[in-house]
Parts: structure tokens; sequence; C-alpha cells
């Protein structure tokens, strides 16, 4: 029998942590809610939540040294999965307007570009949508053609990093609400979705089972 991966499930005061913990021990792994700097470092795979306001939920893990940490595990090449804003705060700004802030409020830095408001006539995009995952994804493996679950009003619109010839080049998965955006990022060790997986049913289990996957 197998070894279940400890995943660590970042604690930095997002709302939505205790669903993401079920639906990762649902999808085959140990769960810590955590912040400690030890668990967060050493276990096998890390998921970045996030709910709400994208200023609330970088200042909430520059509290807990979320960005020094995600960045010692990718140094590492140690895997992070970023779930919605948790997705959000892995570019370097938010267009997103927060409290006492002027102009866009620095995130994570992990990948160039400014999350911004979709131009679309309803907002929040609230709902089922496909996506429109490339040949090669290893989270849509089986899942290509699927509905997930997205809750958002501003998303990454651009993708923006220049490809290394050195390095895989990055998978970037795309959705429409009133306009293209990126609906999920695979970049080596780091990856991201704009949607809910552990909201998006039996296909949702079926992505965070495929990201438990690449966990050593």
């Amino acid at each position: 029998m197998s070894r279940r991966p400890l995943v660590a499930v970042l604690d930095y005061g997002s709302g939505n942590l205790r669903s993401a913990e079920r639906a990762l021990r649902r999808a085959g792994a140990d769960v810590e809610v955590t912040a400690d700097r030890s668990v967060v470092l050493d276990a096998a795979g890390l998921v970045v939540p996030g709910v709400g306001a994208f200023g609330a939920c970088i200042a909430g893990l520059r509290a807990v040294h979320g960005p020094e940490l995600i960045g010692r595990r990718l140094a590492g090449a140690r895997p992070v999965l970023g779930i919605c804003v948790g997705m959000q705060v892995l570019f370097e700004a938010s267009a997103e307007p927060s409290a006492g802030a002027h102009g866009p409020v620095a995130g994570c830095g992990e990948w160039p570009g400014t999350v911004e408001r979709l131009a679309a006539p309803v907002l929040p995009h609230m709902g089922w949508n496909t996506v429109q995952p490339p040949p090669g994804s290893v989270l849509f493996r089986g899942v290509e053609k699927e509905r997930f679950y997205f809750v958002h009003s501003y998303a990454a619109t651009r993708w923006e990093l220049t490809p290394d010839e050195r390095l895989p080049r990055p998978v970037v998965t795309w959705a429409e609400h009133g306009q293209r955006f990126v609906a999920a990022v695979e970049n080596g060790p780091l990856s991201a979705t704009q949607f809910h997986p552990e909201k998006s049913g039996d296909a949702g289990a079926q992505l965070l089972r495929n990201w438990l996957t690449t966990l050593t």
C-alpha cells in the first residue's frame, strides 16, 4: 500500500481552509492546516488557498511569512498549488483596490504581470465554466472537457512570462467570461487554478488527484 503524501494547507486566515483540507483528504493526501515553518517547508506539497480581497490575502500571507516560504519551496523544486486568490497573489500585483493603497497592490512576484478586473457584463464570475487546457497538461488529465467552479471578479488576462529555453515551457490553461483569462498554470513545481477544485465536484477531485501524483 502506497504512503499518502503530506500536504500542508497554509493557514493565514483565508476562509476556505477546511474545504481545501477535506477535498485533499478525499483525493488521497494526509493534510495539516498550518503556518508552522518546518511543516510548510518539509511537506510533500503546499496548498495556498484564497478567498475574498487580494489586499487582505497578501497581508495575511505576509503576516505568516508566506511569500518567503513559497519562494523557499520553489527554490528547492518543492510543489506548490495556489487556488483562486491564492493563484492571484503569485503574480507581481493586483489592480483590485485596497484600503490605504494607491495603485496596484504588490503580490509575491513569482510570475510577472498584474491581475486585473474582468471586462464582463456580470461580475463576479460565479458558477461553472469550461476551460481550455493545452496538450501536455497534467492537472487536467482525464478532465479536459469538464466544467469547474469559479467565484472571482479579477484574473490574469495576459501571460507575460518570457519562455526560457533551458526550462520546460509553462502549461497555461485559459477560460472566458467577458474576455479570455488565465484559468490555470503549470510551471514546474508551481501550479495554480483560478477556479476552486475543492468546490468542483468529481472533476475538481480528479484534478487534485492529478496534482498529488506530482508530489515526491
